[in-house]
């Protein structure tokens, strides 16, 4: 009652609560409606962005071949499959080998050990059928040559690695005197050494520069300098290339500047090239003397002594 007889008796009190509550109401009526178109235009672009995916995966549809669709999967997934039947004791080797030989083919090594399986089976049964229906043997003798021909199947893909890795290294070393030469010319010119990296990577495609922009993407992610670098010398693992990165580590620790380490280490790079280049060179005549046995002296005997045979011939024969 007390209330009743003060609104009663104070209209300027109702006036204010009702125009605060019709403000209140016009306040959440607005901001109903902000929150709508908000939902609206999420909503909306959420609907462009699902029609652009599925016009781009209709237009990959038409474009990729049944290869690309159908039996690059299917191999893949029978690859994965074959290699989890695999031991996973030699993983750390075989992911530091993939890494050496520059990721051939982008392989996991799920992958690699399934190729390992695969050759090993195919080899068998390409053995034991060319046995059994070429040369009539036994399906005993035939079954055993086939497990040897499994093994030595299982073993192929490692000796391809093998001669990845090692063709791999020999392009690093090569390329290695060159890309410190140019390293030299530009810290000399004033850029610094991450600077320099980056234009060496951008200018030259080889082995080395991929695994140099490697570094530098490691570096721009975070890790520092020296680390990356190493990281670079453990994946490689050429020992010119080894040694160049420790003097570098062993610089920055101690503060020297890298332009006189790289002058001495361009330097001590291009003479110990030119060792193993003479040293190649003293290594031919035993190469050749094998082809001079076999090859040249047989002909030359038979230019020098061949008409002097029928005359010893006619004389011992009378």
């Amino acid at each position: 009652m007390e209330l009743y007889a003060l609104f009663s008796l104070n209209p300027t009190i109702l006036l204010g609560l009702a125009s605060a509550f019709i403000s209140l109401a016009v306040l959440a009526v607005l901001f109903g409606v902000y929150k709508e178109r908000r939902f609206r235009e999420v909503r909306v672009r959420l609907d462009e962005m699902n029609q652009s995916y599925r016009g781009d995966y209709q237009e990959t549809g038409q474009t990729l071949n049944f290869m690309e669709r159908v039996l690059r999967p299917f191999g893949r997934n029978l690859l994965a499959r074959l290699g989890r039947m695999t031991p996973s004791g030699n993983l750390i080797i075989l992911r530091q080998q993939l890494r050496m030989a520059g990721n051939p083919a982008n392989l996991a090594v799920i992958d690699f050990l399934g190729i390992k399986m695969l050759a090993a089976v195919a080899t068998a049964i390409l053995t034991a059928i060319y046995l059994i229906s070429m040369r009539g043997m036994a399906g005993g003798q035939a079954i055993f040559f086939a497990l040897a021909g499994g093994i030595v199947g299982l073993y192929l893909p490692n000796f391809w690695l093998s001669s990845r890795i090692r063709q791999r290294q020999t392009q690093i070393a090569r390329a290695l005197p060159d890309a410190l030469d140019m390293l030299t010319t530009m810290v000399d010119a004033g850029l610094g050494f991450d600077i320099a990296l980056i234009r060496l990577s951008e200018r030259w495609d080889n082995p080395l520069t991929h695994e140099l922009d490697r570094a530098v993407h490691e570096m721009r992610m975070g890790v520092r300098r020296m680390e990356a670098l190493r990281n670079l010398a453990n994946r490689v693992d050429v020992p010119e290339l080894r040694t160049f990165i420790a003097v570098l580590i062993q610089a920055d620790q101690l503060g020297i500047s890298i332009s006189n380490i790289l002058h001495v280490q361009s330097e001590q790079i291009r003479q110990l090239r030119r060792q193993k280049v003479e040293e190649k060179a003293a290594t031919m005549p035993l190469k050749m003397l094998p082809i001079i046995a076999f090859f040249i002296f047989p002909a030359l005997f038979a230019v020098l002594l061949g008409p002097s045979i029928p005359g010893v011939l006619k004389a011992f024969g009378g």
